[in-house]
C-alpha cells in the first residue's frame, strides 16, 4: 500500500508539470504573430475618373505582385485578402486572389479603426493582404502602431509594399519592400525586389 501511495505522490506533481506544457504551449500558439500586407492598387487608365480599371500595365503590375504574394511566406501564405471598394484595388487583389484561390473581402479603408479592429479579432495569426489606396495606407498602418514614416505616394508610386508584424509580445515593425518594373514595359523583367529595402 505504501509503494502505492508513493508511485501516486510522485505521479501528482508530473502530471501536473505535463498539464502546465501542455497549458503554455497551447497559449503561446493562440499568442502567434499576425502579418498584414499592405500595397497600393496597380496603375489605373489615365483620365478615367476615381473608379478608373487598371490600365494594360496595370495589369501587368497586378501579375507581378501576385508572383511576390504567393511565395512571401515559405510556410504557409496569405490567408485572406481584403480591397477597398474601389474598382482598381478590387482589380489588383482579384489577380492575387485567383492565383491564390481566395475570395476578395470588401471594406472601406477609411473606417480605419473599425477595419483594423476586425482584422486583427479575425485574423490572429494569420497573413492577410490589403490592396488599398494610396492616401489610406499610411493611416492604417499607423493604426496598427507601425511605421509612422511611410511617405506620401506620387502618381507613379505603385510598387512599394509594406509589411507590418505584430508579435503577441514586442514590438511592431514595418518592413517597406519593392516590387514593381525597373525597364520599360515589354523589356525582361527585373529581380523582384530593389536594393533598397528597409525596415522603416
Amino acid at each position: 500500500m505504501r509503494r502505492v501511495q508513493r508511485r501516486r505522490s510522485r505521479l501528482v506533481p508530473v502530471t501536473g508539470f505535463v498539464l502546465v506544457c501542455v497549458g503554455l504551449a497551447w497559449f503561446f500558439e493562440q499568442q502567434a504573430t499576425t502579418t498584414i500586407i499592405f500595397v497600393r492598387h496597380a496603375d489605373t487608365v489615365v483620365d478615367a475618373g476615381a473608379d478608373a480599371p487598371l490600365s494594360r500595365l496595370g495589369q501587368q503590375r497586378a501579375e507581378l505582385l501576385a508572383d511576390v504574394i504567393q511565395d512571401i511566406d515559405v510556410v504557409a501564405g496569405v490567408d485572406a485578402i481584403y480591397a477597398s471598394q474601389h474598382r482598381h484595388t478590387q482589380e489588383t487583389a482579384a489577380t492575387v486572389a485567383g492565383r491564390l484561390e481566395l475570395d476578395v473581402s470588401i471594406r472601406d479603408p477609411y473606417e480605419v479603426v473599425p477595419f483594423m479592429a476586425q482584422v486583427l479579432r479575425q485574423h490572429k495569426g494569420d497573413i492577410v493582404l490589403v490592396v488599398t489606396l494610396g492616401d489610406a495606407l499610411a493611416p492604417l498602418v499607423e493604426e496598427l502602431h507601425g511605421s509612422k514614416n511611410i511617405p506620401t505616394f506620387g502618381p507613379d508610386d505603385y510598387d512599394d509594399i509594406y509589411i507590418v508584424t505584430i508579435p503577441w509580445f514586442g514590438k511592431v515593425k514595418t518592413l517597406r519592400m519593392h516590387y514593381g518594373f525597373y525597364e520599360p514595359p515589354g523589356a525582361k523583367l527585373p529581380s523582384l525586389f530593389s536594393s533598397s529595402d528597409e525596415v522603416l
